[in-house]
């Protein structure tokens, strides 16, 4: 892993505060810190040392040191890379993957350098003879990198935190990505809650030269969606590709020179993961698995418990108690921005608990998007298909489910209602209420009136993939939207916490080229989710795992703030002098609190969305 920063500054000193900027990234990178300076530009690592421990630390030069390069993540497969170069007469000094950058820097242009390159990362390289900045990012997003630039001075980092310890970035709030922010809970890409600092987007390159301008170029695209007609195999044959896909996506992904283990949540993505880990490994894997005491949070220890028992794991296990709000400061210092996933909680808390055995851990993050995974998708395809009934029957069911209160609402049941409250609107719409942190009726309550807001690009990735199967235009905009703003960053920044690296073979590339050229019916079938990874590791793991329900890594923040944490709820959020009463309406404020309260309402996480903003600006002293 490691946090990188970097300042190309022409009038001034980029090296001046470079010491700072470092040391807000020391939780990502504890083991060393390295600057890289020639001319207008120095770049800096604090390094988590996984791969080359000996000869890894940063800076990280070419033989003529002309050229510096500063890596977050990994980069798979770079011995192969490597064995090319001194094939083509370059000479290594360590036996690391960042050192390839720096090679393939003097005799490639920088979309050729990160074409040639699989993995999660974010870099930077510095060459000095031709004076220019070069940075990338993976793929999909799984590494974040963030920058300033004012025309003249460039700064980047891996968090905003980094990019704010320079003195020239002034610390402005972006009003735009409010109401983004309370539906979505993130401000999305390549947006952030700082005027002018934005997100590098995934499987894009940037490149500068002091005195010119900053110029973005994508290298990679997402698998277009078949239109014209899938590739004629065989269930069983698909099935076979999606395990040999896995198999090797896992295998690349336990090159370490130090620890690992896994996070074991009992589901199907990481029981898979964790399966074949045993299988490849010499010695037992390390599990760890977060639960909850109580009914209304889902306790994932039960399910842990028969994957660890079946493939003998070295099993480790915590509880989550409602202690929110002492955590609350350190969720928020580590994201640098307001977030509505109350599930961070507990990622950072089991973070917290997996480094003190291991330094890295493989996750089933990405098995959801890459073979439909999320109820969302069948309930999609049933209201498409709704949609063609008459309003005669829809409009009277319709208003009669709208009527049910949200407190009695549980389960599958809730899952019916929330689908049948939109056969009026155009599928995109119901999509993004259903992921909606602050409903739509509530963001209208909540909202000022006569403020005006940015939007994302939801309805615009919508519609780019018009003429292709439904299911893999969802597909398509969770990778784009959730996976990318939620689940990739929630995983960085609470790994990256404690300084443990988190890898996730599900989103390895080509598996996703295997996923998005099988038939849909192959993922998803009547009422089945994810049905060819579930073929393709049904040898591995036991029918209870295969076929129970889908169950996301839901914290009770419903009953949380409204018996132990009630009165930090009124505290943050009622309170006369509360931040978020400035940008939003205190009585929509008042409203919601009060029919939480008093058990009305189910708007726990429409709380804990609010609560996290007025812990940003007080944080930020806006």
């Amino acid at each position: 892993m490691c946090g990188i920063v970097g300042v190309v500054d022409p009038t001034g000193n980029p090296a001046a505060y470079m010491p700072q900027q470092l040391a807000a990234l020391r939780h990502r990178g504890p083991d060393a810190f390295g600057m890289f300076s020639g001319g207008a530009a120095t770049i800096g690592e604090a390094r988590l040392a996984v791969i080359d421990i000996i000869t890894g630390d940063p800076p990280i030069t070419n033989g003529d040191e002309t050229i510096g390069a500063v890596l977050n993540g990994e980069i798979y497969g770079f011995k192969e890379l490597r064995s090319k170069l001194i094939a083509s007469g370059h000479t290594f000094r360590t036996s690391g993957d960042t050192e390839v950058l720096v090679h393939l820097a003097r005799d490639h242009d920088p979309v050729d350098i990160a074409r040639q390159l699989d993995g999660m990362f974010a870099f930077a390289i510095w060459d000095k003879r031709r004076s220019r900045l070069i940075l990338g990012r993976d793929r999909l997003g799984k590494k974040p990198l963030y920058y300033w630039f004012d025309g003249s001075c460039l700064v980047f980092a891996s968090e905003i935190k980094a990019i704010l310890a320079h003195p020239s970035v002034p610390r402005r709030f972006n009003p735009n990505v409010l109401e983004d922010y309370l539906t979505f809970g993130y401000a999305p890409s390549p947006e952030t809650f700082f005027q002018g600092i934005h997100c590098l987007p995934p499987a894009h390159i940037l490149v500068f030269k002091p005195g010119g301008t900053i110029t973005l170029e994508r290298y990679w695209e997402l698998p277009s969606p078949v239109a014209d007609g899938y590739p004629r195999t065989s269930f069983t044959d698909s099935a076979r590709q999606v395990r040999t896909g896995l198999e090797r996506a896992v295998e690349r992904r336990l090159v370490s020179d130090v620890p690992l283990g896994a996070f074991l949540s009992g589901g199907v993505d990481s029981s898979s993961i964790v399966a074949i880990m045993s299988r490849l490994m010499s010695e037992p894997v390390r599990t760890f698995t977060m639960g909850f005491n109580g009914k209304d949070g889902f306790d994932e220890r039960p399910y842990a418990r028969l994957v660890s028992s079946r493939f003998s794991t070295d099993h480790f296990e915590f509880v989550v108690e409602p202690d929110a709000s002492n955590l609350m400061e350190q969720l928020i210092y580590h994201y640098d921005q307001p977030f509505g996933d109350s599930s961070a909680l507990p990622t950072y808390l089991l973070a917290e608990e997996t480094r003190k055995h291991v330094t890295v851990a493989l996750c089933g993050d990405g098995g959801d998007e890459l073979f439909a995974g999320y109820e969302r998708f069948g309930a999609a395809i049933l209201l498409s298909r709704l949609e063609k009934l008459p309003q005669l029957i829809l409009g009277p069911v319709r208003t009669l489910v709208q009527s049910i209160p949200s407190n009695l609402l549980r389960g599958r049941v809730s899952s019916l209602v929330r689908l049948l409250s939109h056969t009026d609107e155009p599928l995109h719409y119901a999509l993004r209420s259903w992921v909606s942190f602050v409903s739509s009726d509530w963001r209208a309550q909540l909202i000022k009136p006569g403020s005006t807001f940015a939007t994302s690009d939801f309805d615009e990735i919508w519609l780019s993939s018009l003429g292709a199967s439904l299911l893999d235009r969802l597909l398509l905009l969770n990778i784009q939207t959730y996976l990318l703003d939620d689940l990739l960053p929630k995983a960085d920044r609470m790994s990256m916490a404690h300084g443990l690296e988190v890898r996730s073979p599900f989103l390895d590339v080509d598996l996703l080229a295997t996923s998005f050229a099988l038939a849909p019916s192959a993922k998803f079938r009547r009422i089945t989710l994810k049905r060819v990874l579930k073929s393709a590791v049904s040898d591995l793991l036991p029918p209870e795992i295969l076929y129970r329900r889908k169950h996301g890594f839901g914290v009770p923040v419903d009953r949380w703030f409204r018996t132990d944490l009630a009165n930090y709820v009124r505290g943050m959020l009622c309170s006369k002098n509360a931040s978020v009463r400035k940008l939003l309406r205190p009585e929509g404020i008042d409203q919601l609190v009060g029919l939480h309260l008093t058990g009305r309402n189910n708007n726990g996480h429409a709380l804990w969305t609010l609560i996290t903003l007025e812990g940003f600006l007080r944080m930020q002293g806006w």
